[in-house]
C-alpha cells in the first residue's frame, strides 16, 4: 500500500465511520472498523473475511498463538474461528482504521479453477488464519470498492465485479493455495469447513466426534489432528466456544436470562455454563453483560 492509497483510504473510512466500533456500509460484504483508543481483549467469532489495516495496529490470539498486523498488512480468516482480538495502537488523532470484506465461499469457488495453477490436493493442512502484506494491486481493488460508496447508483453493477477482482488478487497472491483449499472439494480444509458449518447450524445438539469424522470421511484420529491443525482447537473445544459466544450474543440482545441462554445453546447444567462462561469472558454472565452495556471500551468486532 503506497502513501497515496493509504491517505485516500484513511479519508474514506473516516468519512463512513461516524462512531467507534463496527460500521456497516451500503455494500453488504464491506464493513469498516474504527477505534480511537486501544481496546481490551475480547473473544469473538471471526467470520471468513479479508481485513486490511489502514492505520494503527491490532493483535489476534488464536489459543496460544498471537498474530500481529499493522498498516499495509491484512488478516485473512478462511473459516469461521473463535479468537480473541484487541486494538493495540490507536489515538483520537490517529484512530485504528480497518476495512473488512467478507469472503463468500460460493463466489470464491467460481474463480478457483481459473486461477489456481498449483496442485492443491495433497497440500498440507494449515491454519485457517494468517497475516500477509498487501500489494498495490490488491489495495487498488479495495480502494475502488471503497470509492463506490460515494456513487451509490454504481454499487449494484460494479461492486460484485470489484469483489470478484479482490478474490482474484488473493488467489493469485502468495497465499492463494491456502485460500483455495477452503472451496476445493476433497481437501482436508474443505472437509473441516463443511463440518464447522454443520456445528454452527446444530449448535445446541450433542455431538460425537466419531460422527463428525465420518462426515469428513476421515478416521476419528485423523479428523482430530486435521481439525486442530485448522483451528488450534479440538472439535469439542470449538463447539464449546461457539456455544459460549452465542450465549453472550443472546444475553446482549436482551429478553433472556443466563439459565435460558445456557439451555438454548445446549448446556444441561447452568452451573457448568456459568463456570465456563466466566473462564472465557472473565466475569459471570450477568456482570459481564452489565460491563459490556456500560461501554468499557469493549467493541465486538471481526476486524
Amino acid at each position: 500500500m503506497n502513501k497515496n492509497q493509504q491517505r485516500e483510504l484513511i479519508a474514506l473510512i473516516g468519512k463512513y465511520s461516524k462512531t467507534d466500533g463496527l460500521n456497516g456500509t451500503a455494500i453488504a460484504p464491506l464493513q469498516y472498523f474504527k477505534m480511537s483508543a486501544p481496546s481490551t481483549k475480547l473473544p469473538v467469532l471471526y467470520n471468513a473475511s479479508l481485513c486490511l489495516v489502514v492505520q494503527g495496529e491490532k493483535e489476534v490470539m488464536l489459543e496460544d498463538e498471537t498474530y500481529r498486523y499493522a498498516a499495509s498488512e491484512f488478516l485473512v480468516v478462511s473459516i469461521d474461528l473463535p479468537a480473541t482480538g484487541h486494538v493495540t495502537l490507536a489515538t483520537p488523532e490517529k484512530p485504528y482504521l480497518c476495512l473488512q470484506v467478507d469472503i463468500d465461499p460460493k463466489q470464491l469457488s467460481d474463480l478457483v479453477t481459473e486461477t489456481v495453477r498449483t496442485e492443491v490436493h495433497g497440500a498440507p493442512t494449515q491454519r485457517a488464519l494468517f497475516v500477509g502484506s498487501t500489494n498495490d494491486q490488491l489495495t487498488d481493488a479495495l480502494l475502488r470498492l471503497a470509492r463506490l460508496l460515494d456513487t451509490p447508483r454504481d454499487i449494484p453493477l460494479l461492486a460484485p465485479m470489484v469483489i470478484r477482482e479482490i478474490y482474484y488478487r488473493l488467489l493469485n497472491g502468495s497465499y492463494g493455495q491456502r485460500i483455495a483449499q477452503i472451496v476445493i472439494k476433497g481437501t482436508n480444509m474443505q472437509r473441516i469447513a463443511h463440518v464447522i458449518q454443520m456445528l454452527k447450524r446444530k449448535l445446541s445438539e450433542p455431538i460425537r466426534v466419531e460422527d463428525l469424522a465420518e462426515m469428513a470421511h476421515m478416521s476419528p484420529s485423523s479428523f482430530h489432528v486435521h481439525f486442530k491443525e485448522v483451528t488450534t482447537m479440538s472439535p469439542l473445544q470449538y463447539q464449546k466456544r461457539l456455544r459460549l459466544l452465542e450465549a453472550r450474543h443472546l444475553l446482549l440482545g436482551g429478553g433472556t436470562d443466563a439459565a435460558s441462554a445456557a439451555y438454548r445453546v445446549g448446556y444441561e447444567s447452568v452451573t457448568q455454563f456459568s463456570r465456563e462462561y466466566r473462564r472465557l469472558f472473565g466475569n459471570p454472565p450477568i456482570r459481564d453483560i452489565s460491563l459490556l452495556r456500560g461501554g468499557l471500551n469493549e467493541q465486538p468486532d471481526n476486524l
